[in-house]
């Protein structure tokens, strides 16, 4: 009897070689890289006339692969179709039934699903072959056709009014409304003044002074918001003696993190390791797909890279544990209850991001790996053997000391098991680490010896990283674990946001889409609304809800708001606006335009005549050094600032917009932050409402 022969298809050429070798003979691996059939580009492929009906296409350049693939197909008695196990490869799957003519063989064609390329994982899969998830395809459908409407019909509106080649999306579009908020928020943040007070005490017997901060008076907790607050406190404190009034030890736990998710990878390997979020994917995937480990083989490293579940396995728990008791000794081995983060709706049946075997240490396998993935691998190593250990324990001191009705701190913290923290530590995780001298007691001799005053002032809410972005999109519930990194990518490639030293900040181009889309699509950019959105397509998911039903709800309101879009912005002109600087090749009077960073002055005589100038929009204040105008600048990377127009010799430059409008204390330049104007001055300080006519 013939032996049977089966085809099993994957997304990647990358696993093809590793699946081969575990499933050996009488099953051959085909990839289908990445979707075969999609919506045409050329227009918007979904009829809207009738039930939104999506209109498929072969995607180019994909016939060759599909005519093979379908001889494949033909020869085989069975196709396991082991596309990858979310949404995205549950709709890669479906597609390649109907691309492959398996329509009318069902019975030929299972789904498999594996969350490791390891020789158990793929071969336990066989034995769970199922048919097509619909609900999941429906899901990945309901997104791509919500995501192609919101992109067809805005993105012309772009175009006309901005910049040709701009795009809207329905998540990037709520990203770079939520970095535009916090810009505004940084731009109006006013300092507010405050102050510190140390006080160093000799100790009897000890060389080294105590140093000590203010904390308040009898009656509570106290802030120093003045100068004179703080001389009033000062004076009070003459003569004063001191005495420790409490010494309180309390010992404290710290449990140990969770395994990586998708989005809390991204965030601690910008952290740590300063990888893009988009880096970061790259090379995971590497690591998931399979690295040649000398003496192995063709091997995956880790578990799927997309996923929000912080779930392990019982196989997984198992193995770490005896892992940890033998490395380190059962003292350091976790509690099994601490596994898992309880979320309202976790996506997909995977496992956290994990090492597929936890004796495969980094050191093992560094030399079979680029250095980035051995970074990475590092990463995901020692926070999942982390968060199978021990809780660390620390001690904390906190001193009390009383100078007449007012009181000083002083805490120190040390760490009496360190748990998990042998492992794997982080900067939400190291405990505070000043050092008391020993032997203090409330009978210790202290002797006043000086003062140190320092004036602070609090700091405006930090630009977003890429990590922090990340964090913030998560907990809003705006997109899925695969959505991060490439609407991040979009957003920069658009050049709606630049990055400078880790820090995002929007440009020009990306401030007047912003506003754009505030005005005429208010819900687009509503992070509520997406957020219901996700929560809807989840519950397609789930099979709660049919997925063209979203479509009908949401479609006709996305119509109309283009409708009117369209009426209001007919007469407004945002690119294209002549000024009376005349072209030095033509003659013509040079036209504004949208650049990658910005605007630009280009003449309207292209293609004939190619000029093109810097910019600079004046903004009616002169320059406080030189005199001359003060006009809008660009950073290298399009960040926005304010300088002087042209005296190479004058280094004004400030962030904020100067205002016409002088210090009344000390005459300086002020700057605007959101309704107020604020001296330049720190010292100064001065702050006085923006009258409404500023601009003018």
């Amino acid at each position: 009897m013939a032996s049977k022969k089966n085809l099993v298809i994957v997304e990647s050429p990358t696993k093809v070689k590793a699946i081969k070798k575990f499933l050996g003979g009488g099953y051959e691996v085909a990839a289908s890289n990445g979707h075969v059939r999609d919506l045409p580009k050329s227009r918007l492929g979904i009829d809207t006339d009738h039930d939104y009906e999506p209109q498929y296409i072969t995607i180019r350049g994909k016939g060759d692969l599909l005519a093979a693939l379908r001889k494949q197909a033909a020869k085989a008695d069975h196709i396991y179709l082991a596309t990858d196990p979310d949404r995205e490869g549950e709709a890669i799957s479906w597609h390649l039934i109907t691309a492959l003519k398996l329509d009318a063989h069902p019975e030929k064609c299972s789904r498999i699903t594996f969350n490791e390329i390891t020789k158990g994982a793929v071969k336990e899969s066989l034995k769970h072959a199922r048919s097509i998830d619909m609900h999941l395809v429906d899901a990945q459908q309901a997104r791509r056709v919500l995501d192609r409407v919101v992109g067809y019909r805005i993105s012309p509106l772009l175009w006309e009014k901005i910049k040709r080649g701009l795009s809207a999306g329905r998540v990037q579009s709520v990203a770079l409304r939520i970095i535009c908020d916090r810009e505004d928020e940084i731009a109006a943040f006013i300092p507010k003044e405050y102050w510190t007070l140390d006080v160093s005490l000799a100790v009897a017997g000890e060389k080294k002074p105590l140093v000590a901060r203010y904390w308040g008076d009898e009656s509570g907790k106290k802030e120093i918001e003045s100068k004179a607050q703080l001389d009033a406190i000062v004076k009070d404190l003459s003569g004063a003696s001191y005495h420790i009034e409490e010494i309180r030890t309390t010992e404290r736990t710290k449990k140990p993190p969770l395994p990586f998710t998708t989005s809390t990878l991204q965030q601690q390997a910008s952290s740590a390791l300063n990888f893009s979020t988009q880096k970061t994917m790259r090379v995971a995937q590497q690591l998931y797909e399979g690295i040649d480990i000398k003496g192995e083989g063709t091997v995956g490293l880790i578990t799927y890279l997309r996923t929000d579940s912080t779930r392990i396995s019982d196989e997984a728990a198992n193995a770490a544990s005896a892992y940890i008791d033998k490395q380190y000794g059962s003292k350091y081995v976790g509690s099994a209850e601490q596994t898992t983060e309880k979320k309202e709706r976790i996506q997909d049946a995977h496992e956290a991001i994990r090492p597929t075997d936890v004796t495969r240490t980094p050191s093992a396998v560094k030399d079979s790996l680029t250095r980035e993935q051995f970074r990475l691998y590092q990463l995901i190593w020692k926070r999942f053997v982390a968060s199978r250990m021990a809780s660390a324990r620390y001690e904390t001191t906190a001193v009390h000391i009383a100078a007449g009705r007012h009181i000083f701190h002083v805490s120190a913290t040390r760490t009496v098991f360190d748990g998990f923290m042998n492992v794997y530590t982080d900067e939400d995780n190291v405990p505070e680490k000043n050092v008391l001298m020993k032997g203090i007691t409330k009978e210790t001799g202290l002797a006043f010896d000086a003062f140190e005053e320092k004036q602070h002032f609090t700091t405006p809410p930090p630009h977003f990283t890429e990590a922090a972005l990340v964090h913030d999109l998560e907990a809003l519930g705006i997109g899925r674990p695969s959505t991060y990194a490439p609407t991040i990518s979009t957003i920069l490639a658009r050049h709606y946001i630049t990055k400078e030293n880790r820090n995002l900040y929007v440009t020009e181009l990306g401030e007047a889409v912003n506003k754009l889309m505030k005005d005429n699509f208010p819900d687009i950019v509503d992070v509520h609304f997406t957020a219901t959105m996700e929560q809807q397509l989840d519950d397609v998911a789930e099979g709660d809800v049919p997925w063209k039903q979203l479509i009908e709800k949401f479609y006709p309101s996305l119509d109309a708001a283009v409708a009117q879009a369209e009426k209001v912005l007919e007469k407004v002109t945002i690119a294209d606006e002549e000024t009376d600087v005349i072209c030095e090749h033509c003659g013509r009077h040079m036209v504004i335009k949208y650049g990658p960073h910005g605007k630009f002055l280009a003449c309207p005589g292209f293609p004939e005549c190619r000029n093109t100038m810097p910019y600079y929009e004046k903004i009616g204040v002169a320059c406080p050094k030189c005199g001359q105008d003060v006009v809008i600048r660009k950073t290298r990377k399009g960040r926005r600032y304010y300088g002087c127009i042209g005296n190479p010799d004058c280094d004004f430059m400030v962030w904020q917009k100067p205002s016409k409008i002088r210090c009344e204390k000390c005459g300086g330049v002020m700057l605007e932050k959101g309704g107020k104007l604020v001296c330049m001055d720190e010292n100064c300080g001065f702050t006085c409402d923006r009258p409404d006519n500023d601009d003018e």
